[in-house]
């Protein structure tokens, strides 16, 4: 699928509340490393329109994937990648895909104008409880680390609903969460 609508809840945690969930929830194990490489105009104009670009490297796959604001959440747009072609992204070399190019177009940004500005490194666990996709996230960037609980629904109300009602069960107060992306750039130097 090259697009998708994205309803997802986020909660920054503190390293204890992340084991809590670890234990409380029935997640696997181990966790599976991915990787996001973050790409922004110089004038930082994705940002600006509230959007982001990555691709994210999970299990030797590569997905390029435009994140815009819709009222409904996120729309996403994905193309795949080979590893040469992602690696070719990351010296600079951005190699225009159908289904990105053409929002990035409609959003006014021209491909050659991408920057890679760095990555981001994870390791992810993932489980379906009441009927969401939950992920526990352990994140390290730019010598900083975080840790991160995400519920994804298929709407809204079950989305919230649940999120609230986990994050009470287990004695978590909601934080103020910025996406991976926010955060990652937030750390970078000034």
């Amino acid at each position: 699928m090259a697009q998708e609508i994205e309803i997802e809840y986020k909660n920054l945690l503190t390293k204890e509340e992340f084991k809590h969930l670890l234990d409380k929830l029935p997640f696997p194990e181990y966790s599976v490393k991915q990787t996001n490489f973050y790409f922004e105009t110089e004038t930082l104009s994705l940002k600006d329109k509230g959007c982001a670009l990555r691709i994210r490297e999970k299990a030797a796959k590569y997905r390029l994937t435009l994140k815009e604001p819709h009222e409904l959440g996120l729309l996403e747009t994905h193309d795949e990648l080979s590893k040469e072609e992602a690696l070719q992204w990351t010296k600079g070399n951005i190699i225009p895909k159908p289904e990105t190019t053409k929002q990035l177009t409609n959003l006014g940004i021209e491909p050659k104008d991408l920057i890679y500005f760095g990555k981001l490194i994870t390791e992810r666990r993932e489980v379906t409880h009441r009927n969401c996709f939950i992920v526990l996230d352990y994140s390290i960037y730019n010598d900083k680390e975080d840790f991160e609980f995400e519920l994804e629904a298929s709407d809204r109300k079950t989305g919230i609903d649940t999120f609230h009602s986990l994050l009470e069960e287990c004695n978590i107060t909601i934080k103020n969460t910025p996406n991976k992306i926010e955060r990652f750039f937030d750390s970078l130097p000034k």
